[in-house]
């Protein structure tokens, strides 16, 4: 069985080698032999291949770079196939060469898409490069060079938590991004939005990031009349919603942008119910007069809201306390999230502005609080009973026990007389 086993190891082997299957089976590397004994920058590609996902399969420097790595004398090594460093405006196009070939993609990945470049040529990075600025990005400034990494890699620079950290590397930059004439805050105000704090505090990798709005290879600002579609990506419910109020056919009309006149774009404020309203922070005072008809219902709507809030948060302080003094309350607990699911399905209904619709949903679900406020009333009643009960008990205790005291001494003085 050994015998066995050695055979077919050694036949695994020789077929490994006459495969040339790569650096894993020791074939010789001069590039990495040489740019080894290197410093900085020129030592660098040699480090980063050990990590480099192309490596991992099996492709090397002479993949990307011709020559022959067979070869010591440098002369020798960069023969007539050598093809150096690509010119920073040919990057796309260089590594197109692979990636946008469907035959040579599928031996390695056939899950990975070949259109990259195509897609890249239409944005607006790749329309300025087309005109000469190659101060754009092309592919390395964001995959990197060498030691490139799969976008599900945490070091990867295209892993969800570093994108916004990697487009920032030119787009918060103002020195860089001088005559583009678009801010250099981005990052800044995304940081400082829900999106990030659902990123970056929860691990919500699902969370968006600059190129869920904006696209990968095809980075382009969307435009007006698409900035619902996108944000409806996620937010699917809320969209069909807009779609069915008067905000819908007057955002068009007026040509704004939907969800960002509310929610703003890069720095995502917190939905909250203080957003409603008609005080002077609330969005709805921003476009509707005071004593309209939508002023009106804003306010009818923020009352709405703040009836339910102050209703939940009188039943959750009753339960708590009932629950402090030792009565079971784990039923009317568990309706409570009820209540609260019920809610949510009324904060999100207001960007459909059916007062009516907004108002049916809010009486079922104060129904359900105002039940729970009678079991958390019933539930202190029993607590202050089980006091009145425990006071009572403990008082006939006491006295029995000062009859028994006196008993005791009247019967040991009779012994003693």
């Amino acid at each position: 069985m050994a015998n066995m086993y050695k055979r077919t190891l050694m036949a695994l082997i020789l077929a490994g080698l006459a495969a040339g299957a790569g650096p894993l089976w020791g074939q010789k590397n001069s590039c990495l032999e040489c740019h080894k004994q290197l410093e900085d920058s020129l030592q660098a590609p040699a480090l980063g291949m050990a990590r480099d996902v192309h490596q991992k399969f099996g492709l090397s420097c002479v993949t990307c770079h011709g020559g022959n790595p067979n070869q010591d004398d440098q002369d020798l090594a960069k023969d007539k196939t050598f093809r150096g460093v690509p010119e920073r405006k040919r990057i796309p196009e260089f590594c197109g060469s692979c990636h946008g070939d469907t035959d040579f993609m599928r031996k390695y990945n056939p899950n990975l898409r070949v259109d990259q470049l195509a897609v890249y040529r239409t944005s607006q990075h790749g329309r300025l490069l087309a005109k000469g600025d190659v101060k754009v990005a092309v592919c390395t400034d964001c995959h990197g060079v060498h030691g490139i990494q799969p976008a599900t890699m945490p070091k990867s620079p295209i892993f969800p938590w570093n994108i916004p950290q990697t487009c920032g590397r030119c787009h918060a930059d103002a020195k860089y991004m001088q005559g583009y004439n678009i801010p250099t805050n981005q990052v800044e105000e995304y940081k400082a939005g829900v999106h990030a704090r659902a990123l970056f505090k929860k691990k919500d990798l699902a969370a968006p990031v600059c190129n869920s709005c904006h696209g990968n290879h095809g980075a382009l600002p969307p435009a007006v009349s698409s900035i619902a579609f996108v944000c409806r990506q996620c937010h699917a419910s809320t969209g069909e919603l807009f779609s069915q109020s008067p905000h819908k056919k007057a955002f068009d009309e007026m040509g704004e942008a939907e969800c960002e006149v509310c929610h703003g774009h890069h720095e995502i404020v917190p939905p909250g119910d203080d957003l409603i309203g008609v005080g002077p922070q609330t969005v709805c005072v921003q476009c509707h007069e005071a004593g309209s008809k939508p002023f009106q219902t804003a306010g009818q709507i923020k009352g709405l809201l703040d009836d339910y809030v102050h209703k939940m948060i009188l039943a959750a302080s009753k339960l708590d306390l009932a629950a402090s003094k030792g009565v079971e309350v784990s039923e009317p607990r568990f309706r409570l999230k009820e209540a609260q699911t019920a809610l949510i399905e009324v904060r999100n209904l207001t960007h459909g502005l059916s007062l009516e619709t907004i108002s049916k949903k809010s009486q079922e679900g104060q129904a359900v609080l105002d039940q729970i406020l009678k079991e958390g009333d019933q539930a202190l009643r029993e607590a202050k009973t089980r006091r009145t009960g425990l006071i009572v008990a403990t008082a006939f205790l006491a006295l029995l026990a000062v009859a028994l005291f006196f008993k005791v001494r009247q019967v040991s003085a009779r012994k003693s007389g």
